[in-house]
Parts: C-alpha cells; sequence; structure tokens
C-alpha cells in the first residue's frame, strides 16, 4: 500500500534503488527539458541542474556558459559547463586554453549554423582535448524560413520538421545570396570549431541532407559544396536513427541480430573513414552494412576512443541531424568508458557518473523521452544497457598504449604489488627504484598497468621488495574517496613526486617506493576486471531504477507461453539470471 501511495505521489517507492536517480528519470519522463521554462518542473530541474554542476566540481574546474533563458540555445542545459583543468592538480599539464568569455562571443555568432540552433558544445575534457557535441549544418530551408530558427521545426523527431517555404536551395535566382550566407554562418562554425581544436569531425546521419517535403532542410559538413569543411577530418560513419530503436524494443530489447536496412531510398551516405584512422583497428570497415547493432556499436565507439586516444592534441566532434538522440548515445558511452577505465571524472561513484551522464547528457540537453517512449523508440535505455557489450579491455582507451619493456627479474604484476600488512616498516626503497609513468592518454598520474616501466637500481633492491611483499601481496587500489589525512602514505605505499626536469621524455609524474608524505594523484589503477564490475554496476543500477520508475514495455507472450520479455528482462538486469543475451 505505501509503494502504492508514494506511486500515485509521483515519487519513487521505497527500495527502489538510488533515489536522486528515480526521481531524475520520473521528471525526464514527463516533459522535455527547454531551458527558458526550465523544463516546467521548476525546484525539481533546478535540483537535477545543481547536482551536475556539483559533480563536475568534484574533479574539474569549470567556467558556466549561462543559457537561462534559451538564449544560447532553447533546449540546452541553462548551465552549460566548460571543464576547464583538474580540480585538484597543482598543475596540470592537460589543461585547457579555452577561455569562456571568447567561447561565448563564438557561440553567440556561430549559432545559427547549425540545426536547431544546436551549436558545438564541448562536454568532455579528456587529456586536454575537448569532446563536443551538436546538430548537423542547418540548410536552407531553416535559414530562410519562418521568422528564426528555432521555430521552423515542431515536434521532438528527427522526421518531424514543419512546412517550408516553396523555394530549392538549387533555386539560381538566389544561389549567390545563399553562398554569401553560408559563407558567413558557417565560417563563425568554423572557427568556434578551430577555437576548440576540434580536428575530427564524426557525422553519424545516414542521409548527406535531411530532405523533407523534397527540400534540402538540413546538410552536413561532408557535402558542403564550398568545401568549407576541407581542413578537417570528416567521418561519415552512418547510424541508424531513433525509429530503427521501435524494432529493438519489439524484438524484446534484443540487439544481437537486429541489423538496419540499407536499401532505404534516403539512406545515401556511404560508411567513409579516412584509412590512418582505421590501420589499428583490425576492423573490416567494407563490411559495415552486415553488422547487427551490437557490432555496429562496439565498431563505432572502438573509432571514437582510438580517435580521442591518438597523439596529437585535437578535439573531436559527434553529431546526427538534431543532436539529440545518436549523439547523447556516443557521448554518454565515451563517458562512462573513459570513466570505467579510471581516466576521467575519477572520484564519482557508480551511481553518480550515471546520475551526471542522464541528466547532463540527455536530459538537460534536451532529448525527447516522452516522444520516444509514445513511440516505442527505446534508444535511451538501449545505451545503458548496452554497457554490457563494452566491458572487456578492447574497449579500454589504455589498451592501446605502448607496453614497456620489463628489466629481468620483476614480473608485470609484481611490480603492481605492495606490502600492506607492515604499514610501520622503516625500509625504504625510494633511492632504489621507482615506477615512471610513460606518457598516455590518461590524466597525469594515471597508473595502468599498460602504462608502467620499472627502473631498478639492482638485484639487492629487487630481492628486498620481494621479501617485503611476499607474506601478502595486494594490487595497488587507489580511490579518491580518501580524505586527506588518509592520503599520507606510509612506507611501503605508492606515491607520486613531480620532477622539474624538462628533458625527459615521460610524464612529469613518477610512482615512488617510499615513505615521504606525497599526494597521491586524482587517478586510480583500474584492472580489466575493475572495468567490467564498474560498467555491470552502473548498467545493473540504470535498469532496475528505469523498470520500476518508467518501466519496460513487454511485448506480446510467445505462444509457447514463455517467460514475457518485461519480467526476464528485469530478472536478468538486476542480476538475478546468469547468461542471457539482454
Amino acid at each position: 500500500m505505501a509503494a502504492a501511495a508514494a506511486a500515485a505521489r509521483g515519487c519513487p517507492p521505497a527500495g527502489c534503488g538510488d533515489r536522486a536517480l528515480a526521481e531524475l528519470l520520473l521528471e525526464f519522463s514527463r516533459a522535455q527539458y527547454r531551458a527558458k521554462d526550465c523544463g516546467g518542473g521548476g525546484a525539481k530541474v533546478e535540483r537535477i541542474e545543481r547536482r551536475c554542476l556539483e559533480l563536475f566540481g568534484r574533479d574539474y574546474r569549470y567556467s558556466v556558459i549561462p543559457n537561462a533563458h534559451g538564449e544560447a540555445c532553447a533546449h540546452y542545459p541553462r548551465h552549460i559547463v566548460l571543464l576547464e583543468r583538474d580540480a585538484g592538480a597543482a598543475r596540470d599539464p592537460f589543461e585547457s586554453t579555452v577561455q569562456v568569455g571568447k567561447l561565448q562571443d563564438l557561440i553567440n555568432r556561430s549559432k545559427m549554423a547549425r540545426c536547431r540552433g544546436r551549436f558545438v558544445c564541448p562536454v568532455i575534457l579528456y587529456k586536454g582535448k575537448h569532446i563536443c557535441r551538436s546538430a548537423t549544418l542547418a540548410g536552407w530551408g531553416e535559414l530562410y524560413g519562418r521568422t528564426g530558427y528555432n521555430y521552423i521545426f515542431s515536434g521532438g523527431s528527427d522526421d518531424a520538421w514543419a512546412d517550408a517555404e516553396d523555394i530549392s536551395e538549387e533555386d539560381s535566382a538566389l544561389r549567390n545570396a545563399d553562398s554569401q550566407l553560408f559563407d558567413k554562418v558557417r565560417g563563425h562554425d568554423i572557427k568556434l570549431l578551430r577555437y576548440l581544436s576540434v580536428r575530427y569531425i564524426c557525422d553519424l546521419m545516414v542521409e548527406n541532407k535531411k530532405v523533407k517535403f523534397g527540400l534540402n532542410v538540413t546538410s552536413s559538413e561532408k557535402v558542403d559544396k564550398a568545401q568549407r569543411y576541407a581542413d578537417f577530418t570528416l567521418l561519415s560513419i552512418p547510424y541508424p536513427g531513433c525509429e530503427f530503436f521501435k524494432e529493438y524494443k519489439d524484438r524484446d530489447y534484443t540487439a544481437e541480430g537486429l541489423i538496419f536496412n540499407w536499401k532505404q531510398d534516403y539512406v545515401d551516405a556511404p560508411l567513409s573513414i579516412p584509412g590512418f584512422l582505421t590501420q589499428s583497428l583490425n576492423i573490416d570497415w567494407s563490411e559495415y552494412q552486415s553488422w547487427d547493432l551490437v557490432q555496429q556499436t562496439q565498431n563505432y565507439l572502438k573509432l571514437l576512443i582510438s580517435i580521442i586516444n591518438s597523439d596529437d592534441d585535437s578535439g573531436l566532434l559527434v553529431h546526427c541531424i538534431s543532436g539529440w538522440d545518436r549523439t547523447p548515445l556516443f557521448i554518454s558511452l565515451l563517458r562512462l568508458s573513459l570513466w570505467a577505465d579510471g581516466l576521467i571524472h575519477v572520484s564519482l561513484e557508480p551511481s553518480e557518473i550515471l546520475y551526471l551522464t542522464v541528466a547532463y547528457d540527455w536530459f538537460l540537453f534536451g532529448h525527447m523521452l516522452v516522444d520516444r517512449l509514445s513511440k516505442g523508440e527505446e534508444i535511451f535505455f538501449f545505451c545503458f544497457n548496452f554497457l554490457k557489450h563494452i566491458t572487456s579491455e578492447e574497449f579500454s582507451a589504455v589498451k592501446s598504449q605502448r607496453r614497456k619493456s620489463l628489466p629481468p627479474g620483476f614480473t608485470l604484476e609484481e611490480i603492481c604489488m605492495l606490502q600492506q600488512r607492515d604499514r610501520g616498516s622503516t625500509t625504504s626503497l625510494s633511492s632504489d627504484f621507482s615506477l615512471g609513468l610513460e606518457s598516455s592518454p590518461g590524466a597525469a598520474g594515471s597508473f595502468t598497468y599498460e602504462a608502467v616501466e620499472l627502473m631498478p637500481a639492482g638485484a639487492q633492491a629487487q630481492a628486498a621488495w620481494r621479501k617485503s611483499c611476499a607474506s601478502s601481496p595486494q594490487a595497488v587500489l587507489w580511490s579518491r574517496a580518501q580524505q586527506p589525512e588518509d592520503r599520507l602514505l606510509s612506507p611501503g605505499m605508492v606515491e607520486v613526486k613531480s620532477s622539474s626536469s624538462s628533458s625527459s621524455t615521460h610524464s612529469d609524474n613518477f610512482l615512488r617506493i617510499g615513505s615521504s608524505p606525497l599526494e597521491v594523484p586524482k587517478s586510480r589503477l583500474v584492472t580489466a576486471s575493475d572495468r567490467e564490475s564498474r560498467l555491470e554496476e552502473v548498467r545493473s543500477a540504470f535498469v532496475a531504477s528505469y523498470s520500476q520508475t518508467i518501466g519496460l514495455k513487454a511485448v506480446p507472450p510467445s505462444p509457447s507461453g514463455a517467460i514475457g520479455g518485461l519480467l526476464e528482462q528485469f530478472v536478468r538486469g538486476v542480476g538475478l539470471r546468469g547468461s542471457s543475451t539482454l
């Protein structure tokens, strides 16, 4: 009775999991967030916004681009976060050089260049690189239609376009004027991209231009006639739109074996990826039309991780058409994958990173969950249920780091083990050997199996270390949950020392075994098994909360009387059933 009463009041029932996430999902399922009216939720939405800022602030210094009344974009957050640097490090070698004032000016000048005014917006900071999101380029219909770019569209679907005037972009009488207008607005868009150091643009559209009523209502960088975006590395990686995910729901939330129909008339954007980006991935890209939804999503995510893991300092832009279905899918997967590797948002627990990505990447950036649910287009649920397919090390951003050669006498496992039993020991090996971090795509100070190099002073030090660890060896695990007083290291614990040498080819951070009370960096050792458990905890928490707030839609039972999809999905989602395909 109490649970029913709580449900009637619109509150999450007791025992349903994380209450904050449940409240967020309930609010999300009621109305689309719009900055100008605070999403229709008043105090509840303000609480969600404050929570996002608090979670960002755990690990980053940031500035806020104000969008209180939707003046920048009607369906972007009211507080757009610009991540600048690691919040705790005295010096961050990957600090962003972007200044919020200049960025805001470029945004105001460029926003008309993109569909629905959804401009290029940085959302993830990784190794000093901005990972950005946006909509695709606006076409003639939007630039010239009605009184403003926010009013030419109606509804929430990518296909819900408003009527446009019966004039073609190709009309020769207007071609010169069109060119001048596109030069201006797209020129501002290019300036914004360059200021954010974006080099790679990943376009998820399955069409070159969105056509409605015979008109080109949107365009894309890959078909810009004047080739204004020729200096960027353009990737066409077509991915099914939200309507395809109705088939996912109708197949009992099963993505295995679900293949998109690439022969549909409107599908005219082939997969196109520069060869230098595919050499290390061992993927046969020519087979992309035969991939099911699982394999396609996996391979695209591998590609994105490979791009941001490259040696250059260039940022990445991901977009689809409107930028609120497929775009948050891959932005959210990137954020969660990098977090699971211990590379970003390192202090957040699974429930906290889940809340942040649901609230910020999906809700506050305008995903129309209400509309999608009414049509059975469950791309939002697919995103988090898909985490089970990216738990392995092959999706890790640290796996591709060059494995340094180990010196004779030590194994890789041994250098990642320290004695914790005799914390009062006076033995210090800091003068004998140290563990040096290779410069890697991770945050400064991150420590992984893949990035370690041993520099011993001799066999005596090796023998002494082994003896000290023989009785009770344990793997090192850094956790930001430690209080400041707990972060003073005892003998035999890993510590970090900053080097002032400018001639070293390695990072300025070193791991040393010793007794100096130096601060542990804001990073953690994450093994392949840790990654799997962290992502599975996020997925299980999401499925449980989603099932009890929004609810999975059961398909009609089979004639055999087998258990329905809803019950089976929930049982497997909360971990009560083992092997499954969900």
